[in-house]
């Protein structure tokens, strides 16, 4: 039994026939069987190579501290209806059959797992009962991403993803775990073309080198509040191990009803602050993880490569060719203090869970905002960023006013019906209801304000450029050659106000781009003029009087 994925130039196309078989190599499953060589990864005399043997390795390594994390809680579970000799014994017996059984599996997948990179395409044979033949055409394949976490660089090894930059997830998409980091870079050089020790032309070589002080953005994002929610629950999935969940609970309800609500608000305020502290901690050390080290450089050939990374080490290539502009991105916390962080807008960047870990469109990490906008630049190869340098047009203040309502309806519905349940089961819930009122509606009218300020439009060059949002402003700047379509949407409200919203669709990036709330007749002038041809068929012109309008 086969599996071929469509659209990725599997090895039975027609067109292209399969690798002939050599002779004296025995095949099982329609996979040629290469016996161990000094190298694992050596390659046969048809080309087929193997993967690093130490896999079997990593396997081991990782199975041992899945059973140390599961076995302790497992252990305090059973410790109480068990003896503790028969206690062990269960835990001894269980480890040893999934590390046993998981470096079985690993040794089957190693032996049945082969890749070759030929003249034509890349291929990967592997599977036993299930049978996976994959095959990208050489001029296809657009990135080569190596990764490795600790364990795999301590043993020098790295894991490989070859990809065709469309976005249909594994299917066009090799991944070879692990091979040794010299034959990664070898793989990647080959596959993409660079020519080793070429020479660097003028606009070529490092772009942007990570600054320590860069650090201090990192509790600014929203990463401190989602880490210390996290770290809150990972508390009570303790607690549930323990079988003290219930009776924490109970005695924190027990202590808030003695005192006073004005106590009990404080007590909320101060728990939020604690878990705020703890999540600031996290957020510091998640963004050393990710960044250290970060380098953005342009490679000969045209190739943008980002590395970074403290104990899991990545390097992410974007071809030139592929991208079609940039986007700054300022959560408001960065934003206050003057920063930004820059993400490509770039055809073919995968989407699948690994790569959104991976995080491959971004560029560069929150820096000072004259640092984005000078990186822009370079990787833009204009002389100043259009982030920066294009004038934006001011957007009407009927938008304002739609902002202005949104923000109080938002504040205003939740805290009445908080008061409400109030009035009827605790005077506790109006406290916290007037609290909230006090502090959110002033919060409420400044942000609605902020956003609309925050939005604009303009043409600079061969780009156009849109910003908005206030909790996360985005400004992007989008080669108008890369519109393949406008979409022009107006609601009820939206007509009687006299505005719409535009949306360029790309292929690149997230693939539409917005223009929130422009004046409808400045909105549609902007798009027809960013890519002249595409709009006017539906645009209606106005006449002389007497005279029907004319389509153009």
């Amino acid at each position: 039994m086969s599996d071929v994925p469509e659209g990725a130039g599997a090895s039975d196309d027609p067109a292209v026939p399969d690798a002939p078989a050599v002779a004296g190599v025995p095949e099982v499953f329609g996979v040629p069987v290469i016996r161990d060589s000094p190298d694992s990864a050596a390659a046969s005399e048809d080309g087929w190579r193997r993967l690093d043997r130490r896999t079997l390795l990593v396997t081991v390594v990782v199975m041992t501290g899945v059973v140390v994390g599961a076995g302790v809680p497992t252990g305090i579970g059973l410790s109480g209806p068990l003896p503790l000799g028969e206690t062990f014994a269960w835990l001894l017996g269980g480890a040893v059959l999934l590390i046993g059984g998981g470096t079985g599996a690993d040794y089957v997948r190693w032996r049945r797992t082969r890749y070759r990179m030929g003249p034509e395409r890349a291929e990967l044979h592997t599977g036993l009962f299930l049978v996976k033949r994959r095959s990208l055409a050489r001029e296809r394949i657009r990135t080569v991403d190596l990764t490795a976490n600790l364990l795999l660089r301590l043993l020098g090894l790295v894991k490989v993803r070859i990809g065709t930059g469309e976005q249909t997830g594994g299917e066009s998409t090799l991944e070879l775990d692990p091979v040794t980091r010299a034959e990664g870079e070898r793989l990647r050089t080959e596959l993409l073309g660079r020519a080793p020790g070429a020479a660097r032309a003028p606009d070529e070589g490092m772009l942007a080198v990570l600054d320590p002080a860069w650090i201090r953005y990192a509790p600014l994002s929203f990463v401190p509040v989602a880490l210390g929610g996290a770290g809150i629950g990972g508390l009570f999935q303790v607690a549930d191990w323990f079988g003290v969940q219930n009776r924490a609970i109970h005695w924190a309800g027990d202590q808030f009803r003695g005192i006073s609500p004005v106590w009990v608000v404080a007590l909320i305020l101060g728990l939020a602050v604690a878990t705020g502290l703890a999540g600031v901690v996290a957020a510091l050390a998640l963004w050393i993880e990710m960044w250290w080290n970060h380098r953005l450089e342009r490679e000969p050939g045209g190739t943008l490569r980002v590395r970074r990374g403290l104990f899991t080490s990545r390097s992410i290539s974007i071809e030139e060719r592929r991208l079609r502009g940039v986007e700054l991105v300022e959560p408001i916390g960065v934003r206050l203090v003057g920063a930004a962080r820059v993400d490509a807008i770039a055809t073919g960047l995968a989407q699948d869970d690994d790569a959104k870990e991976m995080d491959q469109k971004t560029l560069l990490p929150a820096a000072p905002r004259a640092v984005a906008d000078a990186v822009a630049a370079r990787i833009l190869r204009e002389p100043a960023a259009p982030t920066s340098s294009v004038r934006l047009v001011p957007h009407p203040r009927a938008a304002r006013a739609r902002r202005l309502r949104w923000a109080l309806s938002s504040v205003l519905l939740p805290l009445a019906v908080v008061a409400a349940l109030g009035l009827l089961l605790t005077d506790v819930l109006v406290v916290i209801a007037a609290a909230g009122a006090v502090v959110l509606l002033p919060l409420a009218v400044l942000m609605a304000v902020d956003a609309y300020r925050g939005l604009g439009h303009g043409l600079g060059g061969a780009y156009l450029v849109a910003r908005s949002g206030t909790v996360r402003r985005t400004t992007v700047a989008l080669q108008r050659g890369g519109v393949i379509g406008w979409t022009v949407r107006q609601s009820f409200f939206q007509r009687r106000a006299g505005l719409l919203t535009l949306t360029a669709t790309t292929a690149a990036g997230g693939g539409a781009y917005h223009v929130y709330d422009a004046a409808e007749g400045e909105g549609l002038t902007f798009a027809a003029e960013a890519v002249p041809g595409l709009l006017e068929p539906f645009l209606i012109r106005e006449s002389a009087p007497g005279k029907p309008p004319e389509k153009r």
